[in-house]
């Protein structure tokens, strides 16, 4: 189903309410491959709507969705295990789909976390667990991939060494990511574009133009918009899977 063009999904004045209220109204973007696409806002502002939306979850929406694929990756923000279970990594990857060896072997590896193939989900760090999570989202090789908050449960550094992984896996896969955070100084050295969300589109764009919007300053205040200002600085380091600052 996937055209030659690169756009995977594009929003159109998209929108969704429920039981009488809107829950997101008014959001048009695309995603493009090989593009990292971000939606940032404060909590309730719709950014997993949007989501739900782009992935087709939500029928009875406003506006209108264009999807030109149907091999999309997703991590939703909650899942549900229960971790008395004696469940191995690979056993995980394999719940819900058939998936080869080889598949998920190279999936782990490119998640930095083959290492832990046989390992009992419930041992797992918060990081490493969500680099699970993003290798089973990869293991089929999405166009498109949707990631809602992938750096819960992660300390600071762990987060920045997963939104780098997450800009590997988009320039390896050539794959478009949607990509929900809350956290804003740490993603924007790894996106494309941002969208900020409350309810509506308040602004989008580069990194740099959204930091410099009023919207975005008031809303998040002029402090988050001077720690946006690091999506400028070029970095002569990457952070290991734990985390740690090795030179390039």
């Amino acid at each position: 189903m996937s055209s030659n063009n690169k756009t995977l999904v594009q929003l159109n004045n998209a929108g969704f309410r429920q039981n009488g209220k809107w829950l997101v109204e008014g959001v048009s973007l695309k995603v493009e491959k090989g593009k990292i696409v971000t939606l940032i806002g404060p909590n309730g502002s719709g950014k997993s709507t949007t989501a739900k939306i782009a992935l087709g979850i939500y029928k009875n929406i406003e506006g209108n969705v264009e999807k030109y694929t149907n091999k999309i990756g997703y991590v939703p923000q909650k899942i549900s295990i229960d971790w008395t279970l004696p469940l191995r990594v690979y056993d995980f990857m394999l719940l819900t789909e058939n998936i080869d060896e080889e598949a998920i072997d190279e999936a782990l590896n490119l998640t930095g976390v083959i290492h832990l193939k046989n390992k009992n989900l419930g041992n797992l760090s918060g990081g490493e667990f969500q680099r699970v999570l993003i290798a089973r989202a990869i293991s089929k090789k999405p166009e498109l991939l949707v990631l809602d908050e992938p750096v819960q449960g992660v300390d600071y550094t762990g987060e920045i060494a997963l939104y780098e992984l997450i800009k590997k896996i988009s320039d390896t896969l050539n794959c478009g990511i949607l990509l929900i955070s809350h956290d804003l100084h740490t993603v924007m050295t790894a996106t494309d574009h941002v969208v900020c969300l409350n309810g509506h589109v308040c602004c989008s764009g580069t990194p740099m133009d959204v930091a410099k919007n009023n919207e975005y300053k008031t809303l998040f205040g002029e402090k988050a918009s001077q720690i946006l200002s690091v999506y400028e600085h070029k970095h002569d380091h990457v952070h290991s899977d734990k985390g740690e600052i090795k030179k390039n």
